[in-house]
């Protein structure tokens, strides 16, 4: 159940984490902020949400971790989140942006993906 759990607070926290980074391009596409608010009060925003990412993030390094008694190498754990996080992206971008596409080339480097989560837990 470690694993599960490791695996679910790390799709929460790169759900914020994307909410973060590029919240706010969906907010300027919806006018609520604009190229004249300040950078310095968007940037606000972001950390304020990335808050909830670490809130997610630390609990699942530390308890995936094979080291604290978790079921992850460091290595597993690093390929699992940048998986996590750009499928995550990808869902992100085509419900909010609908102009975003995906095209055999991204479908290409999903399989590729896939592979080096494979690679990545294979036994050595």
């Amino acid at each position: 159940m470690n694993g599960w759990l490791t695996v679910g607070l790390l799709v929460v926290s790169n759900i914020f984490m994307t909410l973060a980074w590029y919240g706010q391009l969906k907010l300027s596409e919806m006018k609520v902020i604009t190229s004249s608010t300040p950078l310095f009060i968007v940037i606000l925003m972001s950390w304020g949400i990335a808050l909830f990412e670490y809130c997610f993030m630390v609990p699942a390094n530390r308890h995936g971790y094979i080291g604290n008694g978790g079921d992850f190498s460091l290595l597993q754990l690093k390929v699992m989140q940048e998986v996590i996080s750009l499928l995550v992206f990808t869902v992100f971008a085509i419900v909010f942006f609908k102009g975003e596409a995906l095209h055999w080339n991204h479908f290409l480097a999903f399989c590729l993906l896939i592979l080096a989560v494979y690679l990545v837990f294979m036994e050595s």
